[in-house]
């Protein structure tokens, strides 16, 4: 075997070793393991976007969707259980949710806030339907338009009912 080709295999694992050496000490941190919680150590409040707070603060984003909206989507499917929340961009989405007394049918939500302002065309609702057949899995299935509209009424109403109980006085 040549020489100048055991050099190089040479420098190659020395350089490999360098890179990954360099990478692993990039991770390297002495400060805790950051938490929502340890980004915000007021808790997130969805309806500081009311108070103008985070903007004057200039120290954490704004949110850009409507804090009763978020509440309210939030509380309308608390029976489901939540997959991913980002209040920053308006996005709640679900997992599937059998219901008990119809175990071969599953649901599962997605709901945008899409405006800050309390507004029905703020908002819009998806739902997934799965049935399953006869070999158990499960198969996608017609979701009725009209869930879909009854959820975001359900959703406003709520926000409603939380913007008023929330108004001083």
């Amino acid at each position: 075997m040549p020489s100048g080709s055991v050099d190089l295999k040479k420098s190659l694992r020395v350089g490999l070793a360098i890179l990954a050496a360099a990478s692993l000490a990039a991770c390297a941190s002495n400060s805790a393991p950051k938490t929502f919680e340890g980004q915000e150590p007021e808790g997130f409040n969805p309806f500081s976007v009311f108070e103008g707070t985070s903007q004057a603060r200039g120290d954490k984003p704004a949110v850009s969707v409507n804090g009763y909206l978020w509440r309210a989507a939030l509380d309308t499917l608390s029976f489901m259980p939540l997959s991913s929340a980002d209040p920053y961009g308006g996005v709640i989405i679900t997992d599937w949710y059998v219901n008990p007394e119809k175990p071969d049918e599953r649901f599962k939500a997605t709901v945008y806030i899409l405006d800050s302002r309390l507004r029905a065309d703020g908002l819009n609702v998806a739902i997934f339907r799965q049935v399953r057949d006869a070999k158990g899995t499960w198969t996608e299935a017609q979701v009725n338009a009209q869930t879909e509209v009854d959820v975001e009424n359900a959703i406003l109403t709520r926000a409603r009912q939380v913007r008023l109980s929330s108004a001083p006085g």
